[in-house]
């Protein structure tokens, strides 16, 4: 009950104009300010010089470009430019070559065919460059549209493509059954927007109970899946499943979000893991930053006291 009138309660403040503009021009002023535990900067600078201290730690990464909902048609052009320009600066840096974006981002709200244009346009910079690029799952109105999206371009022939499915909506165990059958690579989350009764679970448990089903599905029969939870119970649950049924650790990864539960990343890559750590950055953080507040509400006192101490 708590964690879903928590999920609204910051979606509702990330919807604020007021604590937005207030957030954007305090909360990032100095490196050590308490936002950038959770995203690391605005700029690609900043997240290749998070990207480099997590791979000297054994950890790999993924980067995504903050930003999402555009409304013109030039924001969409914009934004597929800045990724462009991102993929060009991964491959000069010489870290993991992996990014993850929202349809969105590119102007699914705009127009449908420019969006897949433009992606389009980032894999065809991407994909020869050697980076994977995982089209990112947003509320449940995009679930079929973006499916649809990624089936066509895997139909026509690009591999370096993944999805996200959210394990609190009833349609996806039957959508991992069918993306799974062609071979692509599964990125499983529990889900964090706020959805209806008619399309989602709304106990926490029946979620759990979906991640949990889903997860044993992609362990034992996924194309390297990856396993995105910060649940400790969940993640000894994979350990145990994939042990049970040979299934070593180089066959699927465990993904974190940056800044939260470091322990268990540091535990898991000295148990013989794959950790990937999923780097947000850019100007447009304070709605992903709002989001993430009202999965991990223990979080908060974290931020609480970031912003006291930003204060003295």
């Amino acid at each position: 009950m708590f964690g879903s009138a928590s999920k609204a309660f910051f979606h509702l403040l990330a919807q604020s104009r007021t604590l937005k503009k207030l957030a954007t021009r305090f909360a990032m002023r100095t490196p050590a300010s308490f936002v950038r535990r959770f995203v690391p900067g605005e700029t690609v600078e900043d997240a290749i010089g998070a990207a480099r201290a997590l791979e000297a730690h054994g950890l790999t990464e993924t980067f995504d470009h903050l930003g999402e909902s555009v409304t013109t048609l030039a924001a969409a052009v914009a934004a597929t430019s800045d990724y462009l320009g991102v993929a060009r600066a991964i491959v000069e840096a010489g870290v993991e070559r992996n990014i993850s974006l929202k349809l969105t981002q590119l102007g699914l709200d705009v127009d449908r065919a420019s969006a897949v244009d433009h992606l389009r346009k980032i894999l065809e910079l991407a994909e020869p460059a050697g980076f994977f690029v995982r089209i990112d799952m947003e509320s449940s109105r995009y679930t079929a549209v973006t499916l649809e999206i990624f089936e066509t371009l895997w139909a026509h022939g690009y591999r370096q493509i993944g999805v996200v499915l959210q394990s609190d909506l009833y349609r996806s165990e039957e959508d991992l059954r069918r993306i799974n059958a062609l071979g692509a690579r599964i990125r499983l989350v529990k889900g964090a927007y706020r959805e209806p009764k008619s399309v989602a679970y709304q106990k926490k448990a029946d979620v759990d109970a979906a991640y949990a089903r889903m997860m044993q599905v992609l362990i034992t029969d996924g194309h390297y899946p990856a396993i995105a939870t910060h649940d400790p119970g969940m993640i000894d649950l994979a350990r145990r499943w994939a042990s049970e049924h040979g299934v070593t650790p180089a066959r699927f990864e465990f993904q974190m979000l940056y800044g939260i539960r470091r322990d268990l990343q540091a535990m898991l890559v000295e148990s013989g893991y794959r950790v990937r750590v999923y780097i947000p950055f850019g100007r447009d953080w304070f709605p992903y930053f709002m989001r993430r507040l009202g999965e991990h509400p223990a979080n908060v006192a974290f931020v609480l006291r970031g912003i006291a101490g930003e204060h003295r």
